[in-house]
């Protein structure tokens, strides 16, 4: 049949797919989790040669169903990004006609609110992405075409959606080009609200490109590209114009920053004490920057975007060699102390009112990050961040931050996690300290009383001690912390196994401390990612090349050790629950 009728068998296996979709038959038993995922094999599979086919009865599909989508049944009903290498097989037309609409349906419509939001537009700007690396003409065609119609578009307000899209499309270096190009050509006609939308849009592709394309961001430096800096220039210059009050410099500040990124000779030009009138306006642009940054701008919303645009600037200045000697080094040495001193002061948190904490965190692992990797040993920040008495969002971003630095390590100057390996002791102290207050806050049994020989003798100074009560939100967040610092464990075992300068017994001890406080964790109930990334991190540990750093003098012996301890504590947690059930 697969061989005679394609079209038939693809159709009967797209409505197969269709037909067991959780929005069709409800709660899925493991018989039919088995089957659906059977289905997207095959889909996946005939794609190769039948992508055309695939695509459009998918697409079929959402179009049927998108007033009562889901995540699950969103991420079920496409194609894997990898998968779409073979869109060149598919018409350019059709997929504007087709496919495109409704994958930007599911960016446009779920917003704030909806219960999947943030998966939704997360799954469908995946597939955006992926369709734009081998169709990149069809979506630009559409962000262009909005930005023509808006031109000439005399309301003030007006959907921009379609201009959104460049933020989640794959640009490259000559891509990113022809986003500047079309922007300065048309920015000055549109009504705020689109200078708006593009604004915030470019500079997420400009990200897009950096981070997908590290080594054509680190060419520009080596060899500069003057039709880049052209079109950066002119449109630094246009945004320049549109910030005529502060908020509107607040708006603006992060691209400007950006958009000298793009030009490094003009950033070598107005390093100098006097430049050309033309280039004038750029040097002011990084004056008012620092003096805005040291809290002397006159207000607090450009200080905020100051931090935006510095974080920005060092993040960028990571990804350039330091053998270029480019004069954005010293840019970033300028403004870094007062970066960090503003980020993380303890005393005063940084704070953009309700709604910004996860932008706020996520803000100050950029600027973590990007710290430790222009200088390693300038730790100030890591020593504030580790601090007991440092509220407890410092203690989430310095972890979430080494998970970072170590999962995402891909350029060969990025300095590597061994640097802070000397922290080792004080993070375990952390993840013990954590731990207990989560398992106290559940409540799945009762508080561990640990044997002599798994006891943490380490001593620990005052300043480690954690506050002693926790309100349920305390609880929340510490569970938050504690799965942050389990996944580290999982990443890099090492980092919470380093023990240079205790001796054996206490090697072991701390080793079985950590050890013990995720086994712990595997048969917590009512925290199932916390549980299975507990045996995650438990399996990286017996790792046999792991196994030997539990206490170098006697691997063998502390393995043994452990493992019965470890076996003992099993036994007691489930003995606990069957007597509290009973």
């Amino acid at each position: 049949m697969a061989a005679h009728k394609p079209v038939e068998w693809v159709q009967a296996v797209i409505t197969r797919f269709d037909e067991q979709l959780p929005i069709k038959v409800g709660h899925q038993n493991t018989h039919t989790k088995v089957s659906t995922e059977h289905n997207k094999e095959c889909l996946i599979n005939i794609s190769k040669y039948k992508f055309s086919l695939v695509i459009s009865g998918l697409t079929t599909i959402l179009k049927n169903v998108n007033n009562m989508v889901n995540d699950w049944l969103f991420s079920d009903c496409v194609l894997p990004p990898q998968q779409s290498k073979d869109c060149l097989r598919l018409d350019e037309t059709m997929l504007v006609k087709q496919l495109l609409p409704e994958i930007c349906h599911f960016i446009h419509t779920y917003r704030e609110g909806h219960q999947h939001a943030a998966e939704l537009r997360a799954s469908a700007s995946a597939v955006l992405f992926s369709l734009s690396c081998n169709n990149f003409n069809a979506v630009f065609s559409r962000i262009s075409t909005r930005l023509q119609e808006l031109t000439v578009c005399s309301e003030d307000n007006v959907d921009v959606h379609d201009i959104e899209l460049m933020q989640y499309i794959n640009v490259d270096c000559s891509k990113l080009k022809r986003l500047l190009q079309e922007t300065v050509l048309k920015f000055r006609a549109l009504k705020k609200p689109a200078q708006l939308a593009v604004i915030n849009s470019l500079e997420k592709a400009f990200w897009n490109w950096v981070e997908n394309y590290p080594d054509e961001f680190t060419m520009l430096y080596q060899r500069p590209q003057a039709d880049m800096a052209e079109a950066a220039e002119k449109l630094f210059d246009l945004v320049d114009s549109f910030a005529e009050s502060a908020k509107r410099k607040a708006a603006v500040w992060p691209l400007q920053i950006i958009l000298l990124i793009l030009c490094p000779e003009i950033t070598h030009t107005i390093s100098k004490d006097t430049v050309e009138d033309s280039k004038a306006n750029k040097k002011l642009f990084l004056d008012s920057l620092r003096k805005a940054l040291a809290g002397q701008g006159g207000s607090k919303q450009l200080m905020e975007s100051a931090a935006i645009a510095c974080v920005k600037l060092c993040k960028a200045s990571t990804y350039i060699n330091w053998e270029d000697h480019s004069t954005i080094f010293l840019l970033v040495q300028s403004i870094v102390m007062d970066l960090k001193a503003l980020l993380f002061n303890p005393a005063k948190p940084f704070w953009r009112g309700t709604g910004s904490q996860n932008a706020d965190v996520e803000l100050m692992m950029d600027c973590f990050v990007s710290c430790f990797r222009i200088n390693p040993h300038n730790n100030q920040h890591f020593k504030v961040c580790l601090a007991a008495s440092s509220p407890s969002t410092f203690h989430f971003v310095l972890v979430n931050s080494l998970h970072r630095i170590i999962t995402n390590s891909h350029l060969d100057w990025w300095p590597k996690i061994d640097a802070v390996y000397c922290y080792s002791g004080e993070l375990r102290f952390m993840f013990s300290d954590t731990l207990n207050r989560v398992i106290q806050g559940v409540g799945t049994h009762a508080p561990l009383r640990m044997t002599p020989s798994l006891t943490f003798k380490g001593k620990m100074t005052t300043s480690l001690k954690f506050k002693e009560k926790a309100t349920e939100l305390d609880t929340r967040s510490y569970k938050c912390l504690l799965l942050a610092l389990v996944k580290l464990i999982h990443a890099d075992p090492k980092l919470m196994l380093h023990n240079p300068v205790k001796q054996a017994p206490e090697m072991q001890s701390s080793t079985a401390e950590l050890i013990t406080g995720l086994v712990q964790l595997v048969p917590l109930n009512n925290t199932t990612q916390l549980s299975q990334e507990a045996m995650e991190a438990l399996l990286v540990l017996h790792q046999p090349e792991t196994i030997e750093l539990w206490n170098p003098d006697a691997p063998i012996e502390t393995f043994w050790d452990i493992r019965y301890s470890y076996i003992q504590l099993f036994i007691y947690i489930y003995t606990y629950k069957y007597t509290a059930r009973k």
